[in-house]
């Protein structure tokens, strides 16, 4: 399974680790999407900036 992550908001503004945690998944505009691997990495990263992305699960 993968997880497709969507930007909604932007990381300006926000602590350092957030803003370096969106560019490890890829996201750098408002709506842009990424498609990842469903790992325990990346739903931590996931879970560290839930508040500023969209996250649906991809069956392939």
């Amino acid at each position: 399974m993968k997880l497709k992550v969507t930007l909604l908001k932007s990381p300006i503004g926000r602590l350092q680790k957030q803003i370096d945690t969106v560019k490890a998944l890829g996201l750098r505009k408002i709506s842009q999407s990424v498609i990842r691997e469903d790992i325990p990495a990346v739903r931590g990263q996931i879970f560290v900036v839930k508040h500023m992305v969209k996250v649906e699960e991809i069956n392939e």
